[in-house]
């Protein structure tokens, strides 16, 4: 985990500096002038497998993927292909995310926007809601017990979904023991980035049919919606391979068809 620890060790830094220059109470303002979040937890609950199109600049793993997308641009493609979300990175240092990709993204569709980034404190859940994100990540490998449970709280109090990420059977329980409402099962391992499409079928079990499941990282293919799909994933989380196609907006369609019985339309 030496990798997480220097990126959670930078974000603690980064949100210091950021709460030094705009207090709390700014971010409360702004959040209560939001208007009211999209249904994030009632699109994972529709019919067939849906996919939350994710945009991002960068990896860590892989460099820079395409730095100069238009986030507003692709989302609406994502749309139109009949995604259920988008996700946004948002961490500028790792991932090359520009301030304006979320409010420019929640501004350009209609559907749930989810701020993906390393949330470690209650003045980040706020900056989120100022920000328009109807739904944010949760790491449990990156926060302990107490702490996850009460992000998940503040969340929810503000209307905000908490997607509360997994990689292990240890992790999932903490993330029932916290009352996360969705639990994203990373195929990743934030260790070694050893990338694991059996790891869905191993935690799936785990988790009880009521929550809904995300299947997040690696997922390549139709094929790969497929699979995952058929272990009882509710819904998959795709990045790079949408970011990095000619055709994302046929892509997400093909990936939301990949039960054939099952296909959905949302938009």
């Amino acid at each position: 985990m030496e990798f997480l620890s220097r990126i959670l060790e930078a974000k603690r830094l980064e949100v210091e500096k950021r709460s030094a220059r705009r207090p709390i109470a700014d971010l409360e303002r702004l959040a209560r002038e939001m208007s009211k979040p999209r249904d994030f937890l009632g699109q994972l609950r529709g019919p067939g497998l849906g996919v939350i199109a994710e945009i991002k600049r960068a990896s860590p793993s892989r460099g820079p993927l395409r730095p100069q997308l238009d986030a507003p641009a692709l989302a609406r493609e994502y749309s139109a292909g009949g995604c259920m979300a988008i996700s946004v990175l948002t961490d500028s240092a790792h991932f090359g995310a520009r301030p304006d990709d979320l409010p420019s993204v929640r501004a350009a569709v209609s559907v749930p926007v989810l701020k993906k980034d390393f949330h470690l404190s209650e003045y980040q859940i706020w900056e989120a809601r100022a920000e328009g994100a109807d739904a944010l990540l949760l790491i449990a490998a990156a926060l302990d017990q107490p702490t996850l449970a009460g992000l998940i709280a503040i969340a929810l109090r503000l209307g905000i979904c908490p997607l509360v990420e997994v990689h292990t059977a240890s992790e999932v329980g903490v993330a029932l023991d916290c009352g996360a409402p969705v639990i994203g099962i990373n195929n990743r391992d934030l260790a070694s980035f050893r990338v694991d499409l059996e790891t869905t079928r191993r935690l799936r079990p785990l988790i009880p049919d009521g929550i809904p499941v995300v299947a997040e990282s690696g997922i390549r293919s139709p094929e790969d919606a497929r699979r995952v799909g058929q272990w009882g994933a509710d819904a998959v989380l795709v990045g790079e391979a949408l970011v990095c196609g000619d055709d994302p907006r046929g892509m997400v369609r093909s990936m939301s068809a990949g039960i054939p019985s099952l296909g959905r339309e949302c938009g």
